[in-house]
């Protein structure tokens, strides 16, 4: 009987604990973007990005107006020149493709750099926040695959990362400030070229 009660006695002082334990999520990848740091690292990402998505934009136009030109005159070309104009379109098409791929990887790689260097600063602003507001846990909640399956807004300190992280960063547009943020995809806002070209 007096090992029962302990059991339950201890139980209880795990649910009070528990009870007082304060836990936070955070979208890691949103506070991240929405720095000050990280607005700029968008803005100097896309404008390095800016010649190379033009050129692509180029290259899709190109080859939509080969297809069109297809389409429109397909019946009325010999089967000779129809041959040709598809052979261009698909020699087009995986060069546009090949293009593509290299400029999403190369993105991809500044994004990945940019994202570690300002990751490691976020990291001691939440570790702060943390221990200032006395969180035991604080879940990243960006990744889809985050097993959180509900969380109450009023437990969301993303926003308050944010601005705790501008206030304790180095002056705003210093120089050689690190920053990231996930800038328009290089992909043209047209639909994309599709392997194989011509149906």
């Amino acid at each position: 009987m007096k090992f029962v009660r302990l059991i339950a006695i201890a139980a209880a002082t795990v649910v009070a604990a528990s009870a007082q334990a304060k836990v936070a999520v955070i979208n890691i990848q949103a506070a991240i973007a929405n720095t000050k740091d990280g607005k700029k690292a968008a803005e100097e990402l896309d404008a390095r990005m800016a010649p190379r998505k033009k050129d692509l934009e180029k290259k899709q136009g190109d080859i939509n107006a080969l297809k069109d030109s297809l389409q429109k005159g397909g019946s009325a070309m010999s089967e000779n020149s129809k041959r040709e104009l598809m052979s261009n379109i698909d020699t087009k098409t995986k060069s546009y493709n090949r293009d593509l791929e290299d400029a999403q990887a190369e993105l991809q790689q500044e994004q990945d750099k940019v994202l570690g260097e300002l990751g490691q600063k976020m990291m001691a602003v939440i570790d702060k926040y943390s221990r200032d507001n006395q969180y035991v846990l604080v879940l990243d909640v960006s990744n889809p695959q985050t097993p959180v399956l509900f969380a109450s807004n009023t437990i969301d300190i993303t926003q308050a990362i944010i601005e705790m992280y501008d206030k304790n960063a180095p002056a705003a547009g210093a120089a050689g400030a690190p920053s990231a943020a996930k800038p328009a995809p290089i992909a043209p806002t047209a639909a994309p070229v599709k392997k194989p070209a011509v149906k």
